[in-house]
């Protein structure tokens, strides 16, 4: 089947590069984050890709993983999703989170997933709409890592202070929202908490910093890191988890308001019962997601807090 696919590929090996980069250029204390850059990709097309006649419907997946782990990650998910829907699904991807939310509001992104912390940043400006939430083992419910190279001696998030530091994504709930709202607590901001701070863009990236050295620690969604634990533990074994957050809905799944109700209506039907059958459960275990659930707005009461505690810190 046909799989066009929009964006750039690019590898762990590429982050390490571009951190060693940075960092040997950066070698003289500035306190000012650094943005590693990931424009200077290979763009990537499937073999006998080819044009189709069918409708296309385009989905966009927020910057949780790296577009390379995206595809493998997604791929069999949004195949069931093209196959029963009978159109050709193009999988869209961009470097941030905002980016996607922008699409989304312009009505060039029909269905995303998408991080808790832009769905709720982005519901009223860019017209988000719930459409479903991955029940995990049992929760509709998810927590930011706090992690740290498994040789370190960190056990806390004080033992960072004067160290580097890895964010995701500036508008990500548990890659920088969130321990930016436990230094709020202790009365501190990232700028002068932390030597230096950069951004991976995805959360796998900053998974290897830490593994690899290139960062003290990171902040990153625990659904990620447990699926790396569990499928691919080389990932994850050079980390140790030393801070849990609290409970936050699961990162959704969302439309646009342009897209027509009987199409939204359909997909949310695919969603829903894809573990009532055996092609869409096999699938749904290799994800390690439960099911996919009607999601509630209530749900993401926590997140509001964080953005709304943040929110009035800053002012």
């Amino acid at each position: 089947m046909s799989f066009p696919l929009s964006g750039r590929i690019f590898g762990p090996r590429l982050l390490i590069i571009v951190l060693m980069l940075s960092f040997a250029q950066n070698s003289g204390g500035s306190e000012s984050p650094i943005i590693v850059d990931f424009g200077k990709t290979i763009p990537v097309a499937r073999p006998g890709e080819e044009l189709s006649d069918r409708p296309s419907l385009r989905v966009a997946v927020g910057a949780m993983i790296s577009p390379k782990e995206t595809f493998v990650y997604y791929r069999q998910l949004l195949d069931y999703l093209a196959s029963n829907l009978g159109r050709e699904v193009q999988l869209v991807q961009r470097k941030t989170y905002r980016e996607v939310n922008e699409l989304i509001g312009k009505g060039q992104i029909d269905l995303a997933f998408i991080c808790s912390g832009p769905y709720v940043s982005g519901k009223e400006p860019y017209g988000l709409r719930l459409l479903a939430t991955p029940e995990v083992q049992g929760s509709h419910f998810y927590h930011s890592y706090l992690i740290v190279n498994k040789e370190s001696p960190f056990q806390s998030l004080e033992d960072l202070r004067g160290r580097v530091f890895a964010f995701t994504d500036p508008d990500s709930l548990t890659g920088r929202l969130v321990p930016t709202f436990w230094l709020a607590e202790m009365h501190e901001r990232p700028e002068s908490f932390f030597a230096k701070v950069i951004y991976t863009y995805s959360h796998d990236n900053s998974i290897l910093a830490v593994s690899k050295g290139l960062v003290d620690g990171a902040a990153v969604d625990g659904l990620v890191w447990e699926y790396y634990q569990h499928k691919n533990p080389s990932w994850t074994s050079g980390t140790r988890v030393i801070k849990k957050s609290e409970s936050y809905g699961i990162p959704p799944v969302v439309v646009s308001n342009a897209l027509p109700p009987e199409l939204k209506t359909e997909i949310q039907r695919l969603l829903l019962t894809m573990h009532e059958n055996v092609a869409g459960r096999k699938i749904l275990q290799e994800l390690m997601i439960d099911r996919f659930l009607a999601p509630r707005e209530e749900w993401y009461d926590t997140v509001r807090q964080v953005e709304r505690k943040l929110t009035i810190g800053s002012e």
